[in-house]
């Protein structure tokens, strides 16, 4: 397989597709309470979480997130601003659609997505996280931290990483989020902010290559 087109090579495309597999919790999906769409750079979120609604899997979707540097130029107004717009152009009622527009990281998601429902009177027991494909586990970990007591699925576009590669249209940026998803797997469970996971041998060979390789960009200080 020849990755020349993209701007990486063919190892490094290898090593970044373990990542991906790895990051992809695959949930079998079934009705849950409400979704909570994870603000990112990827208006494919916002899209996924319109159809799953249009599905009939949750009555309520919250869309959460500010600014991060990845994202400003791109949604100025905000990553759950321009997630509900795009929501509601999608089919999706804008009475469906609770907006928590101030999270800045996951934890934040989490903690300020609950706080909107609950001032909204919605006490969920199951709840769906729509991120990212390579976002699902590390949400996955930290909702399992930050709210224990509520069953979580994760769901992201079904698209495969070529496609994905392809979507975004910057392969750097993807395999440096990739490695520093990871990372925050890895990190994050020591610091108390998400469950453990276990990370098998050959991904955490793949993600000390291609830190060696350079994809470091989204790395944290560890």
């Amino acid at each position: 397989m020849s990755n020349d087109q993209q701007g990486i090579t063919e190892d490094q495309w290898w090593q970044a597709k373990l990542i991906w597999d790895y990051h992809q919790m695959r949930h079998e999906l079934r009705p849950v309470n409400v979704a909570i769409g994870l603000g990112s750079h990827d208006l494919g979120v916002a899209a996924h979480s319109a159809e799953l609604y249009r599905a009939g899997l949750f009555p309520t979707l919250v869309f959460t997130g500010g600014n991060s540097p990845t994202t400003e130029a791109r949604f100025p107004r905000g990553e759950a601003v321009h997630y509900r717009e795009y929501a509601i152009e999608l089919g999706v009622p804008a009475e469906a659609i609770l907006l928590e527009p101030n999270a800045s990281n996951t934890g934040q998601n989490i903690t300020l997505a609950r706080e909107v429902l609950a001032a909204a009177g919605i006490h969920p027991t199951t709840a769906l996280l729509v991120s990212k494909p390579y976002m699902e586990r590390r949400s996955f970990a930290t909702a399992r931290k930050l709210w224990p007591d509520v069953e979580i699925l994760c769901a992201s576009e079904p698209l495969e990483f070529d496609d994905y590669l392809k979507s975004i249209g910057d392969e750097k940026l993807v395999l440096d989020m990739l490695v520093g998803d990871l990372q925050r797997v890895i990190e994050y469970p020591k610091l108390g902010f998400a469950i453990e996971q276990e990370v098998p041998e050959d991904v955490h060979a793949a993600y000390e290559a291609l830190i060696r390789d350079g994809f470091t960009s989204r790395l944290i200080a560890s």
